[in-house]
């Protein structure tokens, strides 16, 4: 922009502050919504010794004979220990700027501690904590040079420094940075160029107060946005407030008050933009929280639980509970972040160090913020109880909604928006979801008795997410390869009939000796012993392969399963319909358009089909309203699938969770809300919303089923995926306990079939008088003469 149109576009600062303050908050609320966050963190003050003698601070201080010039590497562990105890997930490191270059007792106390400079010191002590507790480190040493801020790139999830003010005039005598070498503008500015050429999440900002005119503090405001403009690195802007403090020479000093504030927090928005994260610091405006929240800021910067603020150690952290009351009370939803924003997170392979991105997945949820809980998919763990502290509903929450519940064709955007729901809101779009369900399906919760046969676990596909496959003599994780005979799948389906069943599941690898012949086999075995026995059986996966081995059209080899037996489709290996992210998780499966083909060609055949998604890895809220937009659209053309089933990601032992490329599922509010918005967003072509115990686990099952879902899925008898994924739920939940629990929540159990008809008599009779289970037989690898 030339100087005659930044001087034009000035001129709106000089607006009333209501009026500035309006505009900067509904900018705000265009990215950022009702979400204000915020960083748990722990303070570790490396050194207070700095070469720079900054007029307002008391962080700084000189040498004193018998105390540690820098924190050893005990205290900062001891530190670090306490705040991960406390549930800090940051770990931020403050110091002086290059102490050694102005004192022998620095250069004599590195050396002690094997380090030439303070940078090295703090990169060894940012990985021992790293590595030790798990913490991110956030680092602020002042400027850098490229060397410096790359090294440090390895061990910290973001970097930061102030840059107060681009004012050459307060570095002149006089100004508060007179003989503070590293506040010269143009050595902070190049610091911030520099991490934006090296890809480091910075955090930066003015410090209003200190002489300044508001001119000089758009100036600086313009010169960040610059920098972001062309690196996208600047992940926040604070608006720090100067404070007087005693026994500096700024100790008699004028503070800016709450209007000067305002102004510049509204300023910096609408300078900086919608997206931008805009902080100040909490406990330096106490009781004036919602005014500052009407500025347009959208962060309250890190707060402890465990250390003081050390460069403002007369101003002690407001209690989190409290701000989070405060917050609410101001409309907002106060969310805990990590060191590192969500668009970071969401892009962490461009942004962080490999090290730092593995670890910064299994701490964030879905939408890159901190995970809110340690629940996960498959453990034991009982999931959290939701906190609710707002007083309204979001109107744009609330209209979405009623638009859905008309069976209105919600928007890719409006799903996004009710996957992010939280508190009030969360509740809301839960209850809502519940008390659709109850309109469409009653007070009745189905389950069918049936069991899973899942026949090899050899596979050549490579899924990412998957535990179950081996290879063909390969022993890893939990198992070794097997391929069940003809006779075993068949001695399992009768003992399932003898023990009530109305259906078998048959799933398995893809086994490279396999053909469409051996698919057709199963079925044909199965019904020659027990011909009433439904067959639920061969993902969209089988179903291309088995054709393709026989130069079949898909339709032309579903006709002849149909033909041997075959009664239904589960919709599994959909995954996540979204090829973006097929890409990454499951690179040579089918793509989206080939699965919706099988699926499509299935109904045609007359072969009806469940329908699945598997999240909580590497996806994000986008991924799943494509998902469950591309099934609706599909549903809209052919009707033929017959439950929805949310499938929460495993985490303990899949192979991309290992290898630190994946989330460890998605949180239980995600997990719950999946089948809130998915009643919602399928209503009303999707009647049916299952809900997984295997992976939610009873208790977790049971909020599902009073959050949307409607069906309770199968007593399985026998689960061998979700289980080598890292389940602790058992492979069977055998009808009676499947009733206990329905009517523990105060609703009707049913048995169905896989048609969701209601089932004989005879049938139910037999599965509540069932006996043990036979041992099972995991017949060796065969060769492939052997198979059919």
């Amino acid at each position: 922009m030339t100087a005659a149109g930044r001087q034009a576009t000035r001129r709106r600062f000089d607006a009333p502050l209501a009026e500035l303050m309006a505009e900067a908050a509904a900018l705000r609320d265009c990215a950022h919504g009702r979400l204000i966050s915020y960083s748990r963190k722990v303070f570790i003050p490396l050194t207070k010794l700095c070469r720079d003698v900054c007029h307002y601070c008391t962080f700084a201080q000189l040498p004193r004979v018998a105390k540690p010039v820098y924190l050893p590497p005990d205290e900062v562990l001891a530190i670090a220990q306490s705040g991960a105890a406390a549930g800090c997930t940051e770990a931020l490191f403050t110091l002086g700027d290059k102490p050694e270059l102005r004192f022998q007792a620095a250069r004599d106390a590195l050396k002690a501690l094997g380090h030439d400079t303070t940078i090295s010191y703090l990169t060894s002590m940012c990985a021992l904590v790293l590595r030790e507790t798990g913490l991110l480190p956030h680092a602020n040493p002042g400027v850098m040079t490229r060397r410096e801020i790359a090294g440090l790139r390895e061990v910290t999830a973001s970097q930061g420094i102030m840059l107060e003010s681009t004012s050459d005039r307060l570095c002149m005598p006089g100004g508060v940075h007179y003989g503070s070498p590293d506040k010269r503008p143009a050595a902070r500015l190049e610091t911030l160029r520099l991490a934006g050429e090296l890809k480091v999440p910075f955090t930066t900002g003015i410090l209003i107060g200190i002489g300044e005119t508001r001119d000089e503090r758009i100036a600086t405001l313009e010169a960040i946005a610059d920098l972001h403009a062309t690196h996208g690195h600047i992940q926040e802007v604070i608006v720090q407030n100067f404070r007087a403090k005693p026994d500096t020479r700024l100790a008699n000093s004028w503070e800016p008050d709450l209007d000067d504030l305002l102004w510049t927090i509204a300023t910096a928005r609408l300078v900086l933009g919608p997206d931008m994260n805009i902080q100040a610091p909490s406990n330096l405006s106490p009781g004036v929280y919602q005014k500052l929240i009407e500025a347009g800021l959208n962060d309250w910067g890190g707060i402890s639980p465990v250390t003081p603020d050390h460069v403002n150690p007369e101003a002690p952290w407001p209690a989190i509970a409290e701000l989070a009351r405060k917050s609410a009370d101001a409309g907002r939803l106060l969310v805990n972040r990590l060191p590192v924003y969500p668009a970071y997170v969401r892009d962490a392979d461009t942004w962080l160090a490999p090290g730092i991105a593995a670890r910064v997945r299994r701490m964030s949820d879905a939408e890159g913020f901190a995970r809110d809980d340690d629940w996960a998919p498959g453990s034991t763990k009982p999931p959290p109880a939701p906190l609710v502290l707002a007083r309204r509903v979001d109107a744009a929450i609330a209209g979405t909604v009623e638009r859905a519940t008309s069976g209105e064709r919600l928007g890719s955007n409006d799903i996004v928006r009710l996957f992010a729901a939280r508190d009030a809101d969360y509740r809301y779009v839960t209850q809502a979801a519940d008390a659709l369900r109850r309109a469409v399906s009653g007070e009745v919760v189905r389950y069918v008795v049936n069991r899973n046969i899942n026949y090899t676990n050899i596979c050549y596909f490579r899924c990412k997410f998957c535990a179950f496959s081996k290879g063909r003599t390969h022993e890893d994780l939990r198992g070794s390869p097997y391929d069940l005979a003809l006779e075993e799948i068949t001695r399992r389906a009768i003992e399932a009939w003898d023990r009530g069943a109305t259906e078998v599941c048959l799933q398995g690898g893809i086994h490279p000796d396999y053909t469409g012949a051996t698919y057709e086999a199963i079925c044909r075995a199965i019904k020659a012993a027990i011909p009433e026995m439904h067959i639920h059986a061969f993902s969209a996966l089988e179903v291309t392969q088995g054709a393709a081995t026989l130069g079949l059209s898909t339709s032309e080899f579903l006709a002849r399963l149909k033909a041997a037996g075959l009664g239904t489709l589960p919709g599994t290996a959909a995954e996540i319909l979204d090829d973006d992210v097929r890409a990454i998780i499951c690179p040579d499966k089918i793509n989206t358009g080939q699965w919706l083909d099988v699926q499509r060609a299935a109904h045609e055949t007359g072969l009806r089909t469940t329908s699945t998604i598997m999240f909580g890895h590497v996806e994000t809220a986008t991924s799943w309203a494509k998902h469950l937009l591309a099934l609706r659209d599909l549903q809209a053309e052919t009707g033929g699938f017959t439950e929805f089933v949310p499938l929460p990601f495993v985490h303990m032992e899949a192979p991309m969770y290992r290898l630190g490329m994946a989330r460890p599922g998605p949180t239980f509010r995600e997990a719950v809300i999946m089948h809130s918005v998915a009643r919602l967003a399928l209503h009303p072509l999707i009647p049916d919303i299952q809900t997984s115990w295997v992976k939610m686990g009873p208790t977790g099952a049971a909020v599902c089923l009073q959050s949307g879902a409607n069906d309770l899925g199968g007593t399985l008898m026998n689960e061998s995926i979700s289980r080598a994924a890292g389940t602790q739920h058992g492979q069977e939940l055998p009808p009676r306990q499947m009733e206990a629990l329905i009517r523990s929540i105060g609703r009707e159990p049913m048995q169905r079939d896989t048609l969701y008809r209601p089932v004989p008599a005879e049938r139910r009779a037999a599965s509540m008088v069932a006996a043990d289970l036979q041992p099972i037989v995991q017949t060796p690898p065969r060769k492939k003469a052997a198979i059919v």
